[in-house]
């Protein structure tokens, strides 16, 4: 019965996949300037001038992150679920059009104010746009450091004492996530660190947010972000992943 669930489920994800005539999406000049440190996340989900959002390019191929995460994974994820998000939250905007021409940052910084009609759909597909573009951009195909240096080094340091205790507790925590959510490294106004969780796709800037902070590391641990390669084994995920992070980024956003 077990065996039977399990392959309902991983078929059920596999369907979803577009059927992509290639793997390959070019990088746009947002994301060159993103990674360049030149365009912040304020600007990377502004939307156009028509007040539309859209869909930024994944600034790597599906299978730039193998082994740790799968091609088909990455394009099922990008394609299906990171898109669904900025039509919903589209549609949703259509439905307030006084919110149209907000960032997400200003969307989510008023989540408790937003009309009751419109509050839970931006909520969790403007969390969704913001977080699955956060999430693009601190990967990275190949890992340029396995570990920081310089200021965010010293601030992981004083709070965790090793590197590994870090490691340990992000993993603890993503473990712990009760269904679908996040996990973060955060910082506070002064530059202190804190790893923290999100429900679904509630993420530390918005003003209904329990803990508030910049996030500086966030990993999805919604089961679409790795169950055709890891199945339930999320441990495994989150032991991986740490091959794709991009340390340099996370030194730049914290600064």
């Amino acid at each position: 019965m077990k065996t039977t669930t399990k392959n309902s489920r991983r078929d059920f994800i596999k369907k979803s996949a577009l059927a992509a005539a290639g793997s390959l999406t070019f990088l746009s000049v947002d994301w060159q300037k993103a990674f360049a440190g030149q365009i912040s996340m304020e600007e990377l989900t502004q939307p156009g001038n028509d007040g539309v959002f859209t869909l930024p390019a994944l600034p790597y191929s599906y299978g730039a992150l193998e082994p740790y995460i799968d091609a088909q994974t990455m394009e099922i994820h990008y394609t299906k679920h990171h898109q669904k998000y900025v039509d919903n939250l589209n549609a949703a905007i259509a439905k307030a059009p006084e919110l149209k021409g907000k960032s997400i940052g200003e969307l989510l910084s008023m989540i408790d104010s937003l009309p009751d009609g419109v509050r839970a759909p931006i909520r969790n597909n403007g969390g969704g746009h913001w977080n699955h573009s956060f999430f693009w951009q601190i990967l990275a195909p190949k890992s340029d450091m396995m570990m920081p240096s310089g200021k965010l080094k010293e601030a992981m340091v004083s709070q965790w004492q090793t590197f590994d205790n870090f490691k340990d507790q992000f993993k603890q925590a993503g473990l712990g996530v009760f269904g679908s959510g996040w996990v973060w490294m955060i910082a506070d106004q002064g530059g202190k660190l804190s790893i923290v969780n999100t429900p679904n796709q509630d993420n530390t800037m918005m003003d209904i947010a329990k803990d508030k902070g910049k996030p500086i590391i966030g990993i999805d641990v919604w089961e679409h972000a790795y169950y055709l390669k890891y199945q339930n084994k999320r441990t495994d995920y989150l032991d991986a992943v740490w091959n794709v992070i991009s340390w340099k980024k996370a030194m730049e956003l914290y600064g």
